[in-house]
Order: C-alpha cells, then structure tokens, then sequence
C-alpha cells in the first residue's frame, strides 16, 4: 500500500564554508569559500503529528557534522569533498533520498563558481 503523504523534504540552503579544496599551491596553502546546498527526503509520518524531535530527521545535527567534516579536512578535488558530504546527508536510516551542490566559488576567472552534484537514492 503507498504511503498517504509524500516525503518531507529538508533544504540546507547556501551554508558557506571555508576549507583546503585544490591542487594548486595557492590551494594548499589558503582556505578558500565553498558554498553547499543539501536536499535530504524522508518520510516524516511520526514528525508530522508530534513535537517530539526523536521523531524528526534533525538538521541541526545533520549541518554540524556537515560543518565539522569540511572545515577540518583538506579536498584535492571537488568529487571527493561532494562526496563526504553526501555520505553524511545520507547516513540516518530514514533518508530516502538525498542530493548535494556544492559550489568552489571562484574557481574559474570568469565565473562565479564551479559547482559539482551528487545525489543518493535507496534502493
């Protein structure tokens, strides 16, 4: 039987960070601004008629981890750094599907950013 609501979907929009994302030498060296967009969906039936937070996916602590990873950890490349972040959107149980923009802004001369997607979906 399917379910009577759709997924509630969770948006972390534009959290900017600083981290060592490149190759370059100026890379290495400097920190440099990323900017992430997480989409998370989960099924939020028990959230949906309760105040209690244990039966709601917590992006607070979703967000934390997220800050932490990337500004204690050094990225060569923009995939790998994606990646990480992905893993942690999609690490609770309940995910159903998650996706994860993040953008190296000024990566490029004239351009604003160069920005690399990844999503996760259960199967």
């Amino acid at each position: 039987m399917p379910a009577l609501y759709p997924d509630a979907i969770i948006r972390i929009k534009n959290l900017r960070l600083r981290t060592f994302i490149g190759i370059n030498d100026e890379e290495i060296k400097n920190k440099q601004d990323v900017v992430i967009n997480i989409v998370i969906h989960y099924p939020a039936e028990k959230a949906r008629s309760s105040e209690n937070i244990d039966d709601a996916l917590n992006y607070r602590t979703i967000t934390k981890r997220v800050i932490a990873h990337v500004e204690n950890h050094r990225f060569a490349l923009l995939e790998k750094l994606t990646q990480d972040v992905l893993n942690i959107a999609c690490e609770h149980d309940w995910v159903t599907y998650a996706e994860v923009e993040i953008d190296k802004l000024f990566a490029l001369r004239y351009a604003d950013s160069v920005s690399m997607s990844m999503s996760y979906r259960r199967a």
